[in-house]
């Protein structure tokens, strides 16, 4: 099953339990045996393959262990500078988001007397 945004959260989770118990069965390890080798409790395990939700710290040490960490890196990608970016900024990396403007309150100019 390909994971999309069509799924529901459990959905996914379910998922991506079901393709973590495959690859600790393609390693040829217990559930006991990752549990030990990621330094959480085997019932921690049980649950993430069976589609409950985990503390992603938790699921970074399966990975590390299932020898997966690489590719966690295709889950949020290092975000590249647009063209059109580059040139607004003259090169400058943006620190903070706009805030997101209100329909008919650009107009309005503000002043120490509005609230009297």
């Amino acid at each position: 099953m390909d994971i999309s945004k069509l799924l529901t959260d459990d959905a996914i989770l379910a998922e991506i339990g079901k393709r973590i118990a495959r690859y600790r069965l393609d390693h040829q390890m217990t559930q006991a045996d990752m549990a030990e080798q990621a330094g959480v409790s085997k019932r921690t395990v049980e649950r993430i393959e069976a589609g409950a939700s985990a503390q992603f710290s938790t699921i970074i040490r399966i990975l590390r262990v299932l020898d997966l960490l690489q590719d966690l890196d295709h889950l949020i990608p290092e975000p590249g500078p647009r063209p059109m970016d580059l040139l607004k900024q003259k090169g400058k990396v943006r620190q903070r988001a706009s805030s997101s403007r209100l329909p008919g309150r650009a107009d309005k100019k503000w002043s120490w007397d509005d609230g009297s």
